[in-house]
């Protein structure tokens, strides 16, 4: 499935930027994950993460990397293991005192053990409800 969620955050966009390319802000914003753990000293393209999710058919552990960034603009995470494989690309654009916050992404229900696996286009809907209601947590984290 491949998505676009877009919104206006009133914050600065270099702020909204920093807090969104540093993927161990996650568990703070986005409901499914518990942990992140950045793995080496990398920074920039190639840094990892291991990241530790609750997913429909329990627990489950990802590595991400940062595939591709434009500093103060976009940073792209992409998973390399673990289920539901996932691209998410960030774009950040200055909007009149307030940042315009664009996430594309694509996700699969790949992965996903026993019965969650058969709700793979179910579960892939609810996942884009559920990542808009995320974008909105962080909205509200960044506009305080």
């Amino acid at each position: 499935m491949t998505f676009e969620l877009t919104l206006t955050i009133d914050a600065p966009p270099e702020e909204v930027f920093e807090f969104v390319a540093d993927f161990t802000t996650m568990p703070q914003w986005y409901s499914a994950v518990q942990r992140v753990d950045r793995l080496g000293k990398d920074t920039g393209v190639g840094t990892r993460y291991e990241v530790h999710r609750n997913l429909p058919g329990g627990p489950a552990r990802n590595e991400v990397a940062i595939t591709d960034l434009t500093p103060e603009r976009a940073v792209t995470f992409t998973s390399l293991s673990g289920p539901t494989p996932f691209v998410y690309r960030y774009k950040i654009e200055p909007e009149q005192g307030k940042t315009q916050l664009t996430l594309e992404g694509t996700i699969s229900a790949a992965g996903l053990p026993g019965p969650a696996a058969l709700l793979g286009p179910l579960a892939e809907k609810l996942f884009k409800r559920g990542m808009q209601d995320n974008l909105g947590t962080l909205a509200e984290i960044l506009q305080k």
